[in-house]
């Protein structure tokens, strides 16, 4: 039979979607248990607030510099624009709405993603090489409820958290450029931003998008890791995997989310 023969690219081609059914119907096994060891794993706060001190460090550096130079560049970029229709004194409200609303809560699941995740993936990647999971199943200890609950957990509360640093970071940054170094009315600023800012519709539409992201980002970490395969190689995959799974992911809920929340 030729290698190129239609049977064979069928036969290629159902292969293919049947493993990637499983391993769909794999990840949402793994979900369910998740969500279902939520009450014994914020019982156990202790683990889930190292976590969450374990993955703020790892992002939050970089989140607060990369929000700076965001709001340096919103700033810029929005009194060019607003400079056209003589409404300079609007940049604050633009700076915060395109913050909190947008490039807060993505960007930084972006770089969440790039850092953090990575970081767990690795983790748990290195502790199924060194078999330390299959020591705890024979030793009659969950491994996803003891290792990956709390990560998940941690990694989700850390998520709106970092957000709402990488926003007021952004909004201040914009502050510097527009009133500091161009010389935009403070009073305006301020005010502008107060009077058009929504905290229900722009701020809490931004805290669910963070929290959406963050509940994903930490999954598809999570997940990769745990289902790497225990070699150097593999945990190098599956962390590469977890940057590209996790921001395609975001970008597309991010579309669908605020597609809901702003078109009502």
């Amino acid at each position: 039979m030729s290698r190129y023969s239609p049977v064979r690219l069928l036969s290629d081609l159902g292969y293919a979607v049947r493993k990637q059914m499983a391993e769909i119907g794999y990840a949402a096994r793994l979900m369910s248990k998740l969500l279902a060891l939520t009450g014994p794993a914020l019982a156990r706060f202790g683990l889930v607030r190292d976590q969450i001190l374990f993955l703020g460090n790892y992002s939050l550096a970089i989140i607060a510099v990369s929000g700076l130079f965001v709001g340096f560049v919103l700033g810029l970029q929005g009194y060019y624009t607003l400079q056209r229709y003589g409404s300079e004194s609007a940049l604050g409200l633009l700076v915060a709405l395109g913050l909190v609303r947008e490039l807060g809560p993505v960007v930084t699941a972006l770089l969440f993603a790039g850092r953090a995740g990575t970081a767990l993936t690795a983790e748990i990647g290195i502790m199924k090489r060194d078999e330390v999971l299959s020591y705890m199943e024979m030793t009659a200890i969950d491994p996803v409820r003891r290792i990956l609950a709390p990560r998940f957990w941690g990694g989700i509360i850390a998520m709106p958290l970092l957000a709402a640093v990488f926003s007021a970071v952004g909004i201040m940054g914009g502050w510097l450029v527009g009133v500091v170094m161009i010389g935009i009315d403070a009073g305006s600023f301020w005010s502008q931003m107060q009077g058009g800012v929504d905290v229900w519709r722009d701020v809490g539409n931004g805290v669910i998008k963070s929290f959406v992201f963050g509940v994903t980002v930490t999954f598809v970490a999570l997940h990769q890791g745990f289902e790497a395969q225990p070699t150097p190689e593999g945990v190098s995959r599956a962390t590469t995997r977890t940057v590209v799974v996790a921001s395609l992911a975001v970008l597309g809920l991010d579309f669908l989310l605020t597609a809901a929340m702003f078109s009502v």
